[in-house]
């Protein structure tokens, strides 16, 4: 199949509009056109994994990580960012790369690790602001559901675990038809009222211009009348980390050692215990510490994440207990995610997942 048909599978997943500003996810390199025959799967797409897909007759890399942040100036191989692009461009290998905005979706990096842990009740811990906004658009009132209909299949409409919401107004319209304007209802140059629906939904702000081209498809108007409006509402479903419930509380020492063989880590950093059962945990795949106030202020128990710094495990203040596992530690079943989304979609299409372990860290 196309290199887009891929693309556009985990972008509807995961769309890219959902990625922190540092972040370059999405294709790093190949063409959208490209015929795919396999696919591997990694956390890392580091030379030893683009060896791996050329054995293996892959010629797409699904990364976490992007093997590019920045921009390359050169390409001489002087370092394994350079060497991996060059390798392949050289063999035809595509990469793509889908990191933050997986991390930052409801169903994402954190809630395959919540899966693990054997969490319920799951919930973003920080969402994200200024994502949504609000179409407001006028129709006669037989049209109305036709219009309605349209958008919802657009992407409008979700709030949390409900879709198709909206909200209806009755009213009276007014407008007059000039010269060469080709009036639904109405005559050229009288003032006419019509019985108008009001139409009130909610959307993400990147699907605006398909909700547009679905509003003006389904309207009957010649030139609708519609309002955008920008709100700050927390988008309740994407965001950064994630809390949940374990069924049974735990206490401390046993939620760590379950913690520690649940997800593979080699070792595991901690502060100190608190003496209190273990219920509610706050999770973060990858460098977490950014969300430690987050974490305490949700009640969290304990929060589950990587990458803390000498320092700042003195900020836990007694108030939470950390537990860092390690960034690989944290993000390795994101393989699992990828295998999950495409196969759902694509049943016959060959998925494969690496082999290559490719935490740089090792444990004595």
């Amino acid at each position: 199949m196309k290199l887009k048909e891929i693309t556009d599978c985990l972008e509807e997943y995961a769309p890219l509009a959902y990625q922190e500003s540092y972040d370059n996810a999405g294709l790093i390199c190949g063409s959208h056109n490209m015929e795919i025959t396999a696919a591997l799967i990694c956390l890392d797409s580091t030379e030893a994994v683009i060896d791996e897909a050329i054995a293996s007759g892959c010629n797409l890399v699904i990364a976490h990580h992007p093997i590019v942040f920045s921009g390359l100036k050169k390409f001489n191989g002087k370092n394994y960012v350079e060497r991996v692009i060059i390798k392949a461009i050289q063999n035809n290998v595509a990469i793509y790369a889908a990191h933050t905005n997986l991390d930052n979706v409801y169903n994402g990096v954190n809630a395959k690790i919540a899966e693990k842990l054997g969490l319920i009740n799951c919930r973003v811990l920080a969402p994200q602001k200024n994502l949504l906004k609000k179409l407001v658009t006028f129709c006669p009132e037989e049209q109305a559901e036709k219009v309605r209909t349209a958008l919802f299949d657009a992407g409008a409409g979700h709030i949390g675990n409900y879709d198709e919401c909206s909200f209806y107004a009755s009213g009276t319209g007014t407008f007059r038809a000039g010269e060469g304007a080709d009036p639904f209802v109405g005559g050229i140059g009288k003032q006419h009222h019509e019985n108008e629906i009001k139409i009130e939904t909610i959307y993400p702000q990147h699907i605006e211009s398909k909700l547009l081209k679905a509003l003006l498809n389904s309207h009957p108007y010649e030139v609708p009348a519609y309002d955008l409006i920008s709100i700050t509402n927390s988008y309740s479903t994407i965001g950064a980390g994630l809390t949940g419930e374990l069924p049974v509380e735990a206490v401390e020492i046993d939620f760590l050692n379950h913690l520690k063989n649940t997800m593979k880590a080699g070792s595991l950093r901690y502060t100190a215990l608190l003496g209190r059962r273990v219920k509610k945990v706050a999770i973060c795949g990858g460098s977490g510490s950014f969300l430690l106030n987050d974490a305490i202020k949700s009640g969290a128990d304990i929060f589950v994440t990587a990458d803390f710094k000498y320092h700042q495990f003195f900020d836990a203040e007694n108030k939470i207990v950390i537990a860092d596992i390690g960034h690989y530690e944290t993000e390795q079943f994101t393989v699992e995610l990828f295998s999950d989304i495409l196969k759902k979609k694509f049943s016959t299409f060959a998925v494969l997942v690496s082999k290559t372990n490719t935490n740089p860290v090792k444990y004595l």
